[in-house]
């Protein structure tokens, strides 16, 4: 008896050949082209019938990120990059005016203090310079009064020196008078104890 020929394994889908390679112990030709395919080994990306879809693809994904970092990314950091050296620059020129705002200020206020010191030296001077004119002229006055008061005070005495000695012929002779009486018991005339007291003088 002749052997007939086998049909073909039929074309199925992977799940299905495993299935059927299972069951009949036929790989199914799709199968098997698959496994020949990956027996030959390499990657199809490095396969040069493949380079112009590649090449075409790497362009486009090489214009495509040229546009979007042209007109997007870079403006974007480059309006970034402005701002931040307009706000550097800003705050540089800031700094510096307050600073030369306040060293004027500061100079300002040492020529103040050094005008207040100078004015309350010539203050105290001219304090003291009234002060000393008033001490020498309440002390001219001063003297003056006691000069006064000294010169009245010689004059009374002079004057009562003056009746003193003017009255001292009488006291004397009445003086004498009553001594000699006390010693005697007779008092003598007036004109006896004046001359007595003028031949004693």
């Amino acid at each position: 008896m002749a052997a007939t020929p086998s049909a073909p394994p039929p074309v199925l889908p992977v799940e299905q050949a495993v299935e059927y390679a299972a069951e009949t112990g036929h790989v199914p030709a799709n199968a098997a082209a698959a496994a020949a395919e990956h027996d030959a080994g390499g990657l199809p990306q490095f396969e040069f019938q493949h380079w112009a879809g590649q090449v075409v693809y790497l362009l486009i994904l090489f214009v495509v990120l040229y546009l979007l970092i042209a007109k997007v990314f870079a403006p974007r950091l480059r309006r970034v990059i402005d701002e931040r050296a307009d706000t550097i620059s800003t705050a540089v020129a800031t700094a510096r005016s307050v600073q030369t705002e306040a060293a004027a200020q500061a100079d300002a206020a040492r020529a103040e203090v050094e005008k207040a010191r100078a004015d309350a030296r010539a203050a105290s001077i001219a304090a003291k310079a009234r002060v000393t004119a008033e001490i020498q002229a309440r002390q001219a006055e001063d003297e003056a009064a006691v000069a006064a008061r000294i010169a009245t005070a010689e004059a009374g005495i002079a004057a009562t020196r003056d009746a003193a000695l003017a009255h001292a012929g009488a006291i004397a002779a009445d003086t004498t008078r009553a001594i000699v009486e006390r010693l005697t018991g007779q008092a003598p005339s007036a004109d006896e104890a004046a001359a007595a007291v003028k031949g004693a003088a």
